[in-house]
């Protein structure tokens, strides 16, 4: 049985599709294809890749749609791929779960070092097999079931949202900068926009702020994000 990690290329172009194909191989991945969204989606179901590499532009069910319905069952990498450079298109793909970004034309090394990044990081995560919770008032923030509970009320929180409120309320009171929360978050350096930070802390606070709680979700300006922590409050509890 092969210890290759499988790569699921999903384009429209055969010619692109064959391109990657071949990069992904020559990089000692194993690399499966699909043309639209829906064959994507009934090969992800049947074949369980490690990573997707998704294209934008499909028949059938387009790239957002397939991102979207990937991350409603599983963790799985994710990395667009677009002719599109917009922000928009970066922040949508990334707020629907995705794990990167990449603009068509692209460099096959700079491909290849995102696919290692994105696969590394997502190795890492399963590793941590023991439960790790944090409790604060009224929130519950389980890492290995990813679920994130507000007195009791469990809130749905796409992969990357919960990991950005993971990694701040684990670090209380401590501040961070965007690209420090993008590096750590997306586990790459200055390859996404420090807007797609802003966007997703957004997210977060509708669904978690509340006035009542002794801990909040703070913007410090001019330098990053901060979970505050009334700490004299929370040894009371």
């Amino acid at each position: 049985m092969s210890n290759k990690q499988t790569v699921l290329i999903v384009d429209d172009e055969v010619n692109i599709c064959e391109l990657l194909r071949l990069y992904v191989e020559k990089e000692g991945y194993n690399a499966i294809v699909a043309n639209d969204g829906q064959q994507a989606i009934d090969m992800f179901k049947t074949m369980s890749p490690d990573l997707i590499l998704l294209d934008i532009m499909l028949p059938v069910k387009d790239g957002w749609q397939v991102c979207r319905e990937v991350r409603s069952i599983s963790n799985t990498p994710i990395i667009m791929l677009s002719a599109k450079g917009e922000t928009f298109d970066k922040v949508l793909g990334l707020e629907l779960g995705a794990d990167d970004y990449i603009v068509k034309p692209f460099e096959p090394k700079e491909l290849l070092a995102r696919i290692k990044a994105v696969l590394r990081r997502a190795e890492n995560q399963s590793e941590a097999e023991e439960e790790k919770e944090l409790k604060f008032d009224g929130l519950r923030i389980n890492q290995s079931t990813y679920e994130v509970y507000l007195d009791d009320k469990k809130l749905e929180m796409p992969p990357k949202e919960f990991e950005l409120l993971y990694f701040l309320a684990g670090n209380p009171n401590k501040v961070f900068t965007r690209d420090q929360l993008l590096d750590e978050i997306w586990g790459y350096e200055f390859f996404g926009d420090s807007r797609t930070v802003d966007v997703h802390i957004k997210r977060i606070r509708e669904k978690v702020e509340s006035e009542e709680k002794n801990w909040h979700l703070k913007t410090v300006w001019g330098v990053g994000y901060k979970f505050e922590v009334d700490m004299a409050e929370e040894t009371t509890l």
